[in-house]
């Protein structure tokens, strides 16, 4: 008997979510003595072996609660778990020369700097121009075509379309399935700035609230307030800057579901800034005027797009288990962005000072 809770890569592919699935075999009672990698192989067609090999290595498979070696066999009776990096549509990707602006590179791992408007993965209705289209034409480059067929296999996470910053993606099946575990587990670091609506009361906390696609909009996800639909999701968050109308918020993500920190932080009532799908390209706070409404519309000019940047990425090295960290800076029209909002916000200060 096989259960699988599977991430599969949906139609739109504006989405961040940790590529990962988990299953669970109940191995019937008159199954003979079976290497593990093997009988995982007959029963899970879209996984092969290698990746099975991997995982197993990687510890991400356990007989009866415990983790094995790929040499194991398995008998009647046996209860196995495990976590494999979800299979995302074969067909071919079509190399192309987009610059990829790396920040880190070895024989195991990359982590790159996704700049804003540029989709992870090809997905229905976007076939080119993707992360992983450029990823596809570097390695050809570089003479490892074995790589360029399979490197899309590598995202182990994503980013959405329009949110800037870090992703790390594996160059072999091994340091795939070691990154998968971490995602899986939880102890990656992933922190992101996002300029949201209104001022947060309390200034920090946590958002615990079950995310899952909305009923009345396959485009969007949404919070079940029950928490009995959808997926567990935490979101850490913490005021950086106040500018009265908006914020600019750290946030710590402890899960990576779709689309996560748009959908807690609308939730809590503080959509970011100019993100149309979730409400936040509406004035939530602020004046009638129409000078403001003027300083807010030349906003949305400067920035196209809502608010989101992710700023640094944690995980252990497959290889050398080392803690690795990176940061990157913020883009220029988040920067931009940033600057105009400080400093109407000093220009409200003064003239309320000279009000009193």
């Amino acid at each position: 008997m096989v259960d699988k809770n599977m991430e599969v890569f949906p139609e739109n592919p504006e989405q961040e979510d940790e590529l990962v699935e988990s299953v669970r075999i109940e191995v019937d009672s008159g199954q003979a003595s079976q290497r593990i990698d093997q009988f995982i192989a007959n029963r899970l067609a879209k996984v092969s072996r290698s990746k099975i090999q991997a995982a197993i290595e990687a510890g991400m498979v356990k007989i009866n609660g415990k983790i094995i070696r790929s040499s194991f066999k398995i008998i009647g009776g046996d209860l196995i778990e495990m976590q494999v990096p979800v299979q995302p549509d074969q067909s071919e990707v079509m190399p192309e020369p987009i610059p990829l602006n790396i920040i880190y590179e070895d024989d195991h791992v990359m982590v790159i700097n996704k700049p804003p408007g540029m989709v992870v993965h090809p997905a229905a209705g976007v076939y080119s121009g993707t992360l992983v289209n450029g990823l596809a034409h570097y390695f050809k480059s570089k003479g490892l075509e074995t790589h360029a067929s399979k490197v899309r296999y590598g995202l182990v996470h994503r980013i959405d379309k329009e949110t800037s910053g870090l992703l790390v993606v594996a160059k072999n099946d091994f340091a795939h399935a070691f990154l998968a575990k971490q995602f899986f587990h939880h102890t990656v670091d992933r922190e992101y700035l996002a300029l949201v609506w209104g001022e947060p009361d309390p200034p920090q906390g946590s958002v615990e609230a079950h995310i899952g696609r909305d009923p009345k909009n396959r485009q969007r996800q949404f919070v079940f307030k029950d928490g009995l639909q959808g997926k567990a999701a935490v979101t850490h968050y913490e005021l950086v800057e106040s500018y009265y109308y908006t914020s600019l918020l750290k946030c710590v993500l402890e899960t990576g579901r779709t689309h996560q920190i748009r959908v807690h932080m609308k939730f809590i009532g503080h959509p970011l800034f100019n993100d149309e799908r979730y409400g936040g390209e509406k004035i939530l706070k602020g004046t009638v005027f129409n000078k403001y409404k003027q300083f807010v519309e030349n906003c949305y000019e400067i920035m196209p797009r809502f608010g989101l940047h992710a700023k640094s990425l944690g995980f252990e090295h497959p290889d050398t288990h080392k803690r690795l960290y990176f940061e990157v800076d913020m883009p220029e029209d988040f920067k931009m962005l940033i600057t105009k909002w400080k400093a109407y916000t000093e220009h409200r200060k003064e003239a309320i000072e000279e009000e009193q």
